[in-house]
C-alpha cells in the first residue's frame, strides 16, 4: 500500500516542479520584456541634477515618451566622448571672444550616440531660441522659472552664454539643475530625439524621497 502512495507522489511532485519552473520562467520574461519596452529603473551617478535627483537616487524610466516636453526629466545617450568634452575640455563647440571666453552655448551635435546613459532636464525643444544668463535660459526670450534651479556661480563658461542660439528640428536641448558643474548641451549640442531613452516619472529609492516627478 505504501509503495503505491509513493508512486502516485512521484508524478503529483514532479507535475508541481514543472508548474514552479514554468511559472518563474514566465515572470522573469515578463519582467525582463517590461523592462525592456515599458519601464526601466536607472541610479543616479553624478551630482549634475541636485536638487533634484541625489547621487546614488533610482528613478524609473517611461520608455515609451521619447517626445518630452519643457521641464521633463530624461534619461538619453549623449554623444559619444561628451564627458570629456565638457566645459574645460578641447572639443567645446560655440563662437568665442578674443579672450577665449565661450559666447554661445554649443548649437550642433557633437559626434555619434554613445552607449553611456544622461539623465538631464528638457531646457529647448526643436526650433526655440535659447540663450543662458547666470545659468538661467532665455527661452525665446522668455525666461526659465523653477525651484529647481541651482545658483551658477562659476562664472563664464558655466554660466553665460549670451549669443542666442536655435535648437535644430528634430532636437532637444537638455541641462542639468546644477548648472555650475552639469555636463550638458551647452557643451556638446543638442541631442537628436532617437538618442532619448524615456522620461523619468518616479523615484523608488531612497525610501525618503519616493515620488512622481
Amino acid at each position: 500500500m505504501s509503495s503505491t502512495n509513493a508512486g502516485q507522489g512521484r508524478p503529483s511532485a514532479l507535475r508541481g516542479l514543472i508548474e514552479l519552473v514554468v511559472t518563474v520562467a514566465t515572470a522573469v520574461a515578463l519582467a525582463l520584456l517590461i523592462q525592456a519596452l515599458l519601464v526601466k529603473p536607472y541610479k543616479i551617478p553624478s551630482g549634475s541634477m541636485i536638487p533634484t535627483l541625489m547621487i546614488g537616487q533610482r528613478i524609473l524610466v517611461n520608455r515609451l515618451a521619447t517626445h518630452p516636453g519643457i521641464g521633463d526629466i530624461v534619461v538619453f545617450h549623449p554623444p559619444d566622448g561628451a564627458i570629456a568634452i565638457g566645459p574645460d575640455g578641447d572639443g567645446v563647440c560655440g563662437d568665442r571672444n578674443q579672450g577665449g571666453e565661450q559666447l554661445q552655448a554649443c548649437d550642433w551635435p557633437s559626434g555619434a550616440e554613445s552607449a553611456q546613459t544622461f539623465v538631464k532636464r528638457v531646457v529647448g525643444l526643436p526650433g526655440d531660441h535659447l540663450r543662458i544668463v547666470n545659468g538661467k535660459v532665455f527661452r525665446n526670450n522668455v525666461q526659465e522659472r523653477g525651484a529647481y534651479i541651482q545658483p551658477c556661480d562659476t562664472g563664464p563658461g558655466y554660466c553665460d552664454f549670451p549669443r542666442e542660439i536655435t535648437v535644430p528640428r528634430g532636437y532637444y536641448y537638455m541641462m542639468g539643475d546644477n548648472r555650475g558643474i552639469s555636463d550638458d548641451s551647452r557643451y556638446w549640442g543638442p541631442i537628436p530625439q532617437k538618442y532619448i531613452v524615456g522620461e523619468a516619472i518616479a523615484s523608488y529609492w531612497p525610501l525618503d524621497r519616493i515620488g512622481i516627478f
